[in-house]
């Protein structure tokens, strides 16, 4: 079992390692789903090494229905941790492949900066786990840096950004996930990264973007989904999620829990009925056939995100 440990504030205001994602997820989850048919299926597929055969993208010819991405964002959703054995065989073939004594079976794609984006996803997913692994914490760095330096008097400069990337992985940024950084992986691995004039800065700038957090959600954030009982509202509640763990601007987050608060039904639950079984978000129990337990869900997951945004000021 890891030792998490608690960690104040450096010299320069940075948040280092106190309330890491494993300290959160504690914190706000409160029921595990560790038992279901979904956890099981999924843990049954892992491969001895870790892995659940490609990490990114879905090889029809590995015949795996699932990646190791998809397996890891199920398995923190249903409630696992570092310490599950599962999810430490994970994070340690992810750090092997990092720190370059394996390699994930991807086929390399060739519109982007392939090895930088290697290393971002896999420092991205074991940081969701564990700040505990150095080689991740230095790829987290890194992207601080690059960011920091895009912020500077409080507002994004793509100027600096080209420049600060540049500097810090020695070519240009290349293809979309790069030349605009908005996307799923350094949102999520800048989390406890950044100085509070930059999360904050950094936190305006991505609520008002036009079209939202790559590979988690399309549209507006600042602007809510046109329709609750809907997947895109469900990707809209996990963009929320992401961004809650900025613990320095989160508290720009609160004008969410006032639309939430609204959408309660009469019996003070919230269901944003069937559509939004994905199998990635939603279902946490095993059967909606069962009267109310898509209501139970979604009325645990959004308790959950009330109760986190509600916590800071």
């Amino acid at each position: 079992m890891m030792n998490i440990k608690n960690c104040g504030e450096g010299n320069s205001g940075r948040l280092l390692c106190s309330d890491s994602l494993l300290t959160w997820k504690r914190r706000s989850l409160s029921s595990m789903h560790k038992d279901t048919k979904w956890a099981k299926q999924i843990i049954a597929m892992q491969e001895e090494d870790g892995k659940w055969g490609s990490f990114h993208t879905l090889s029809v010819s590995s015949g795996r229905p699932i990646t190791t991405e998809q397996a890891l964002r199920r398995l923190e959703r249903l409630g696992y941790t570092i310490e599950d054995v599962c999810i430490q065989k994970a994070v340690s073939y992810m750090n092997s492949c990092l720190v370059g004594r394996a390699d994930i079976p991807d086929r390399r794609e060739k519109l982007l900066d392939w090895d930088i984006f290697v290393s971002l996803m896999l420092a991205t997913w074991i940081r969701r786990f564990s700040d505990e692994f150095p080689a991740a914490n230095k790829v987290a760095d890194q992207w601080a840096a690059v960011i920091t330096s895009a912020f500077q008097g409080n507002a994004y400069h793509h100027k600096e950004y080209i420049s600060a990337y540049h500097d810090i992985f020695g070519v240009k940024p290349r293809g979309g996930r790069f030349v605009d950084f908005t996307c799923f992986y350094p949102i999520s691995l800048l989390g406890n990264r950044l100085d509070r004039r930059i999360e904050e800065a950094l936190m305006d700038y991505v609520l008002n973007k036009e079209d939202g957090i790559y590979y988690i959600y399309s549209e507006k954030i600042s602007s809510f989904p046109r329709v609750f009982e809907s997947r895109q509202a469900s990707r809209y509640l996990a963009a929320i999620e992401l961004l809650a763990k900025y613990r320095h601007a989160a508290y720009k987050l609160h004008f969410v829990v006032d639309w939430l608060n609204g959408l309660k039904k009469e019996n003070g639950k919230w269901d944003m009925g069937k559509s939004v079984n994905d199998k990635v978000y939603f279902p946490l129990s095993d059967d909606w056939r069962k009267q109310g337990t898509h209501e139970a869900d979604c009325t645990e997951r959004i308790s959950n995100l009330i109760s986190m945004l509600s916590s800071i000021q």
